[in-house]
């Protein structure tokens, strides 16, 4: 990727400045322009002279400012993050969370298809498609039958199978995630793990030692991943993922939320009982997703190496200092 140009959509997010922070340890030459709807929150200009950073604000439901934006910067390769990321805002805002993460990225392509059909695309999708898994289909293969059971879920279906039409009808050149449950330090307090902790740091601000948060179900288990290792792995099916293939980006391993929080409050040095709060209950949910790296780590050697409790840590002493 050394000299090449690179966009980023959904710059402004978590995900894509620690993308960036890799590319940075990578000692390489990039040019990337990123484009979300909100400024970022931190100095593009630290990461100069190797990488070159623009930024602009740019609506990607509105497909000529997308190509104003090609006809200015030809990407050699696409990240595509944008998305309204949350299940539990896309059963709040149904609609919303469905038209755009799916419009946007129909733009997109399209726009990739008109001016730029070389370029190579990493589609970011999520394992929420797979849906609910008997415990004997576990841990998730990529040829899993997806059964989407949130909006948000559906509209990740939508963005995979619009993938596929354009790489089979124009040879597009798109390699697709379904990237499982990433966490990891600078993410937003509005998600489960980063709110957990949020929650039980209040308790130890206050000079207590014991104390209860609300939560919502807690005994679903998930597949948490550190970002830093699944950015490593979007570098690496940037360059050399199949176009056209889909890739779990995953640890293999399950924990219930209960533990998570167990694990965050024996890091704080607080006790903490839970008590459910209805309103945190989504209308359905996946009770239990774990997924199998298996087809990335024989294809691209990855695999994750950052440790749940490792991962926990640095959040914590994130937003210690924040």
């Amino acid at each position: 990727m050394n000299n090449k140009k690179i966009l980023i959509t959904g710059f402004s997010g978590f995900v894509a400045r620690h993308f960036v922070d890799y590319l940075n340890t990578l000692e390489i030459n990039v040019e990337i322009y990123g484009i979300d709807i909100r400024e970022p929150e931190y100095d593009l200009e630290k990461y100069l002279p190797r990488i070159k950073i623009c930024f602009s604000i740019l609506d990607m439901t509105d497909i000529e400012q997308l190509a104003e934006l090609f006809c200015k910067f030809m990407p050699d390769y696409i990240l595509h993050l944008a998305a309204y990321s949350s299940v539990a805002y896309s059963w709040k805002n149904p609609t919303e969370s469905f038209m755009n993460n799916s419009n946007i990225f129909l733009n997109l392509i399209q726009t990739v298809q008109r001016y730029n059909p070389e370029c190579r695309i990493l589609s970011v999708g999520s394992s929420e498609e797979y849906g609910n898994v008997e415990r004997d289909n576990l841990p998730i293969r990529e040829n899993q039958q997806l059964q989407p059971v949130s909006p948000y879920a559906v509209a990740r279906v939508s963005q995979e199978m619009l993938s596929r039409i354009f790489s089979d009808a124009f040879h597009l050149k798109i390699v697709l995630t379904r990237s499982f449950n990433h966490i990891g330090p600078r993410q937003d307090c509005r998600f489960a793990v980063p709110g957990f902790i949020n929650r039980i740091l209040d308790i130890k601000r206050k000079g207590l030692r014991r104390g209860e948060i609300e939560t919502g179900d807690i005994t679903i288990v998930r597949d948490f991943v550190d970002v830093r290792d699944v950015v490593r792995a979007y570098y690496l099916l940037l360059l050399e993922g199949k176009a056209g293939e889909v890739y779990n980006i995953c640890s293999g391993k399950g924990i219930s939320l209960e533990d998570i929080i167990a694990i965050i409050a024996r890091q704080v040095g607080i006790e903490v009982t839970t008590k459910i709060n209805l309103e945190f209950i989504r209308p359905r949910d996946n009770q239990i997703i774990v997924g199998s790296p298996f087809k990335i780590e024989s294809e691209m050697g990855w695999h994750p190496e950052i440790s749940i409790q490792e991962t926990i840590h640095d959040m914590i002493q994130y937003q210690e200092r924040i």
